[in-house]
């Protein structure tokens, strides 16, 4: 494998790794459970794909890459409204009750 291949499976593998850590903060206090329970499922699939990096990716750096993909799929930031969502409501007229609330169907 070329530097460069080496330098784009690199990159692939931690843009992954801030996708699984970098999710939205709740807009409330009220969807902080929600948020810490996605976040602890993503970190832990991240800790997961970074021993096996450290640990030379028996699989290979682009497996390792889909693999911890394909986990974070698995648990999305969802549940809870995120501080984005809830200002976009704000400026879509909505009140802030309104802008908090979560979808019909999406328990917390």
């Amino acid at each position: 494998m070329s530097s460069l291949n080496d330098q784009t499976a690199a990159r692939n593998f931690l843009a992954a790794v801030l996708d699984g850590l970098d999710i939205p903060h709740p807009a409330t206090i009220g969807g902080s459970e929600a948020h810490a329970k996605v976040l602890a499922d993503r970190v832990m699939h991240t800790v997961i794909a970074l021993r096996s990096a450290l640990d030379g990716c028996p699989l290979g750096i682009e497996w390792t890459t889909e693999y911890l993909r394909e986990r974070l799929a698995e648990c999305p930031p969802a549940g809870y409204v995120s501080s984005e969502q809830a200002h976009a409501g704000l400026a879509a007229g909505k009140t802030w009750s309104e802008a908090v609330a979560l979808p019909a169907g999406e328990g917390r």
